[in-house]
């Protein structure tokens, strides 16, 4: 019996096809090169190596986008028809859980997989990637701190539990041992972009965005490359950076010279370019027609049934192309979400009121703005992403608190932002506002300097 790294068996496996399966998972772990050649590959050598097939259909459908859902589906049919073992067959009542819209469900699925099997490193970082879509802070923490112990440094993957744990304590708002954790990760495997972005989010978190520029440009060589799935999101982090600096000239360098640079149709790179254009725009900068390729690019996912998290971005792109009857399309569909999955509940209960909300602000009704961007906050928790991504939420209720003249609300949530952050020109510029204040201009690097990120 074929085993892999980790000591697993491994149905259906063969020697020619075990390389090309341990290829893919090295890709998977440093989101480096293409996982799913590496797994067409094993597959073509052995049609039915089980666990080819399970990762193939976790990706799949942890992609989040409608025609990678149908693919994940057959995946899961052919596995029906498969012999699986225990462990095999646990993995694919992941997978079925996450295509039925039942996050929850299939993290605590995960979560006993997780303590059966503790070295199943492919299913560690699946869970920890279904915690992250479903935005569950503590369990990207603990979900690894109850592995991880049983681990030792000399044992294959260890480094990328550590860059996982690093996200999860930064999550959790623990930025010290985050930020040491995912050092130590990088010292012991310099090309893992998980725990990159983990520090990243370090210091966007704290405020730190001259540490954070310093960040991404002395480890750019290990993030930049052509073959990195991470490579426009770590860009998006340097980029925020510039904004909390005021340089928005170095902002827009970067979207153009990596984030949009070869136009992606994957879903979270779309939602790095709207939600960049979106505090672009926050901030008076005129992007020009930049939201009508976002915008394009946005047709082939947004449905407003699959992940509301994405449909939300997707509005933010169709707000600044004038496409206000998509807008409209998927505000009704996330309305009218039936309630009976999970996914349905997110789409009711928080994705309606974000797109109304960021609809609103921007048709310059900021009372129906503040009116649902404030109820969205306390329960956006829920579904989708990281604290820095949802950061844009309080961003756009401060913005329309201020322009409808709610200046008690307006300097309430500056003081919010400013005890997370004290440093920030933004913040104090909503500080400033809010007392009738107008902030002075934030002082502007030369052009190009900030931009070597997108060289």
């Amino acid at each position: 019996m074929m085993t892999d790294l980790q000591g697993h068996a491994l149905s259906g496996a063969n020697h020619e096809a075990l390389a090309a399966y341990e290829a893919s998972v090295a890709a998977f772990q440093l989101y480096r090169g293409d996982p799913m050649a590496s797994l067409a590959q094993a597959i073509s050598v052995a049609p039915r190596f089980a666990m080819a097939h399970v990762l193939q259909g976790h990706l799949l459908a942890l992609a989040t986008e409608p025609d990678c859902v149908a693919m994940a589906r057959d995946v899961l049919k052919g596995l029906r028809e498969m012999p699986l073992n225990e462990r095999e067959a646990s993995h694919a009542a992941v997978i079925e859980r996450v295509l039925d819209g039942e996050w929850t469900e299939a993290a605590l699925t995960m979560d006993h997989h997780n303590m059966r099997y503790p070295y199943d490193v492919v299913a560690l970082q699946v869970g920890h990637l279904i915690d992250f879509y479903r935005a569950n802070a503590r369990n990207l923490r603990d979900r690894i701190a109850r592995a991880l112990p049983q681990w030792s440094p000399e044992m294959p993957g260890y480094a990328i539990l550590l860059g996982m744990y690093a996200f999860g304590l930064e999550e959790c708002g623990d930025y010290i041992r985050a930020e040491a954790t995912g050092r130590e990760a990088l010292d012991l495997e310099p090309l893992d972009c998980w725990a990159h972005h983990a520090v990243a989010h370090v210091l966007e978190m704290q405020g730190r965005a001259q540490d954070g520029v310093g960040w991404m440009r002395m480890r750019e060589p290990f993030w930049s490359g052509d073959d990195n799935f991470f490579k426009a999101h770590n860009a998006w982090h340097g980029a925020l950076c510039y904004l909390d600096l005021g340089q928005t000239q170095e902002v827009l360098g970067i979207y153009d010279g990596i984030v949009r640079k070869t136009p992606s149709a994957v879903a979270l790179d779309l939602v790095d370019a709207s939600a960049l254009l979106w505090r672009l725009h926050l901030v008076g900068v005129d992007v020009g027609d930049r939201w009508q390729e976002v915008a394009r690019a946005w047709d082939a996912h947004a449905d407003g049934q699959l992940y509301p998290f994405n449909d939300w971005h997707a509005v933010m792109a169709y707000l600044g192309a004038g496409r206000l009857a998509d807008v409209q399309r998927l505000a009704h569909v996330l309305r009218q979400a039936d309630g009976k999955t999970e996914v349905s509940r997110w789409a009711t209960d928080t994705g309606a009121d974000l797109v109304q909300g960021f609809a609103a602000h921007w048709t310059g009704e900021h009372d129906t703005a503040v009116q649902h961007l404030y109820r969205a906050r306390h329960i956006v928790n829920r579904f989708g992403g990281s604290h820095a991504q949802r950061d844009i939420i309080d961003w756009t209720l401060t913005e329309s608190a201020l322009r409808t003249g709610q200046s008690g609300l307006a300097e309430a949530l500056a003081h919010e932002r400013l005890a997370q952050k004290p440093h920030s020109p933004v913040n104090r510029g909503f500080l400033l506002r809010a007392r009738g204040v107008q902030p002075r201009a934030e002082s502007h690097v030369k052009p190009g300097r900030g931009a070597a990120l997108a060289n």
